[in-house]
This record gives C-alpha cells, sequence and structure tokens, in this order.
C-alpha cells in the first residue's frame, strides 16, 4: 500500500495495511540545519515517513491599491529582528512589528487595536488565490508518497478565532469577547464572510487532500469550552460546509488542550481532528486519557497527531520514540482512522529519532 493510500485510507475512517506516520509540517529550520537542506519532499521519502506536504506557496494576495504595504527595519532587539508593517487605505493606516529570530517569525504588536482598526480591514483586506498549477505541482512532486494540505487563507490563519486572534493578540480577543461580544460577532462573521466567498471563489477545484482549519487559540487550554461554543463553533461550521460543498475534506487543529472540546469538534462538521497534544507541549492529553479521546472523538471522526514533538522527538531517543508510537497506535490507532504525527513543529530533531518515527510505524500492522 502507498503511503497517500495509507493516508486517504486512515482519513475516511478505515484500517490501512499498516499505522500511518507523519509530521505536522517541516520547518525551515529543521530540514537547513538538521536535515541536509532536504525539500520538505525529499524529507519525507528519504526518511521513509508518509508524506504530509504543506503546498501553502500556491497563495498570494491579489495587489491593490486599497492595501499598500511598507516595511521600516527597526534593527536588533535582544537578539531578534523588529521589522514595522504598514498598510495604507483609503480610509487610514494600519501598523503592526513582527520579530524574527533563527527559527521563526512572530507578532510583538498586532494591526487591529480598535474597532475602526478591524472595520478598516476588513473593507481593504485585497482578495486570495490559489495557484492551482503549484497545488499540482506539489501533488505531483509527493506522488504516491502522502498527501497535500492547504488552509482557507486569511490573515494568517485558518479559523475566523485564530486570525481574529493573530489581528488583535490572543489576550486582547479573549477581552474583547467577553466586554463587547456583538462587536466581536460582528468582526468573526465578517472574517468568516471572507473565507467562505474566498473558499467558494479561490479553492473549488483545486485538488487539495485535506484542509486545515480551526487553530490554537480555540484550544481549552486558551479558552473556556463555553467560549468555544459560543465564538469558534458557528463561524467553523460555516467554513467547513464552504470547503465540503467546495468538494474538500477537512481537519480541525487545537494544538493546545482538547479534552474540554472532545463532544464539540465534531459538531463544525470537520472529517479529523488534530493534534491530539500531551501535556508537555501544551495539551492535556495525558497517555491513561487517549482510550477515551478515542471513544469520544475518535468514534466521529478521523484523528491526526499524539507525538510530544519536543520531548520525544527532539530530546527523546530512538526507543523512546518508538514506545510512543506503539501506544498511539493501540489507542488512538485502535480500529483505524488514526494517522499518527508529530503534534506540530519542532526545529531540532536529530534524524535518528526521526527515522525511529518511521520505522516503529512499520511494526503497527492492522
Amino acid at each position: 500500500m502507498t503511503g497517500r493510500e495509507r493516508m486517504m485510507i486512515a482519513l475516511e475512517g478505515g484500517k490501512p495495511d499498516r499505522l500511518p506516520i507523519t509530521v505536522h509540517q517541516w520547518q525551515d529550520y529543521q530540514l537547513r540545519h538538521h536535515l541536509h537542506g532536504w525539500d520538505q519532499v525529499q524529507a519525507y521519502r528519504n526518511l521513509g515517513l508518509d508524506a504530509s506536504v504543506c503546498g501553502y506557496d500556491a497563495y498570494s494576495l491579489v495587489p491593490s491599491p486599497d492595501w499598500i504595504e511598507s516595511t521600516r527595519d527597526l534593527g536588533p532587539v535582544q537578539g531578534e529582528r523588529h521589522v514595522r508593517h504598514t498598510i495604507a487605505t483609503p480610509t487610514g493606516e494600519l501598523t503592526w512589528v513582527t520579530a524574527q529570530n533563527a527559527t521563526t517569525t512572530f507578532k510583538v504588536e498586532h494591526p487591529v487595536k480598535t474597532f475602526a482598526d478591524a472595520e478598516r480591514f476588513l473593507d481593504h483586506y485585497p482578495d486570495i488565490v490559489c495557484d492551482r498549477a503549484k497545488v499540482v505541482a506539489w501533488r505531483d512532486q509527493t506522488g504516491d508518497g502522502g498527501i497535500v494540505r492547504g488552509f482557507p487563507p486569511l490573515f494568517a490563519q485558518a479559523g475566523a478565532w485564530q486570525d481574529f486572534c493573530e489581528l488583535v493578540g490572543t489576550q486582547e480577543a479573549i477581552y474583547w469577547a467577553l466586554d463587547e461580544p456583538d462587536e466581536a460577532h460582528h468582526i468573526l462573521g465578517r472574517l468568516t464572510d471572507y473565507k467562505v466567498r474566498n473558499t467558494h471563489r479561490a479553492l473549488a477545484g483545486v485538488p487539495w487532500d485535506l484542509i486545515e482549519c480551526g487553530g490554537g487559540a480555540a484550544s481549552s487550554t486558551v479558552i473556556s469550552p463555553a467560549m468555544f461554543k459560543e465564538f469558534c463553533l458557528p463561524y467553523d461550521r460555516r467554513l467547513n460546509d464552504a470547503l465540503r460543498e467546495a468538494g474538500h475534506r477537512t481537519v480541525y487543529h487545537t494544538c493546545g488542550g482538547m479534552m474540554g472540546l472532545l463532544d464539540l469538534i465534531p459538531l463544525n462538521g470537520t472529517d479529523a481532528s488534530e493534534t491530539l497534544s500531551p501535556p508537555g507541549v501544551g495539551g492535556d492529553i495525558r497517555p491513561e486519557d487517549r482510550a477515551t479521546v478515542k471513544r469520544t472523538l475518535g468514534e466521529k471522526v478521523s484523528l491526526i497527531g499524539g507525538i510530544d514533538q519536543h520531548h520525544g522527538l527532539e530530546l527523546g531517543t530512538p526507543e523512546s520514540v518508538r514506545a510512543e508510537v506503539l501506544a498511539c497506535f493501540g489507542t488512538f490507532g485502535a480500529g483505524g482512522g488514526y494517522i499518527c504525527s508529530a503534534s506540530d513543529h519542532f526545529f531540532g530533531a536529530p534524524e535518528t529519532n526521526l527515522r525511529a518515527l518511521a520505522e516503529a510505524a512499520r511494526d503497527c500492522l492492522y
């Protein structure tokens, strides 16, 4: 059975020949410094992993006179390079600051500070196009080795709540939702309107195998289940419905707590749920909880994730990696419908541990 067949069967809730095994996105730092400068397809193939290729370079903003960006290098700040981004729109400016270190880039100032900023952003943010030819090229490079993943883009993230948090800051988003819920719902509704419109306009007919929705800010270690139900669920459902109408299968990403959301996640209409994160990487699924997750959530959707990418892949040993794969197979993987994967990003995993990840799955036979 090929890697693609194996993963597609698991996404349909079935039992492939053996446990599918992969990681959640290769980071450039990991590839350059620890994996010989391979590209993502080469890394999967050379390590013997089932491919989960990200074709995110297929997306681009449509140039617009109403959205003109300029940047100014603010220089080093505590070892990080800070850059101010300024957007000129017909109704005023938006500005934010990003910081870049050796491994990643993140925001230290967010673009939306007021409700007027939010309206300015939503009024003028350009359309996004998806280059079908680039997705086809990723599919061709991946071949039978696995699947190609995309997402419903807007400013930074897949889900409306996660994008809201990227625009205003996670703490500020929570305060906003609690203090001014009508304004928060208005913003989330307009973000979802954009994503739904863009799904029908730009993603219909594009050969993605799996579309990632949601985001870590929707996790129950960030917001309560009650907040999830009010500020995530209705908007996620609209987006998943649109993606299904456009012919796509979806996975809902919560790279944090999930135990309080096991009954809620399937209600948004997703086909699969990730990342099954253990406490060591900010989640709340303990080894003794895995059977409960499988029984409660896995009976409704397929599952992806489960491996502690930091203590396991980066700091562990081949023997400990193997033990974790076998433990995940025996619980999350019982009866099929499971892709074993690193829960989220990592930057310094030794090649020996990644090979152990792949080799362990070969012994996990259905």
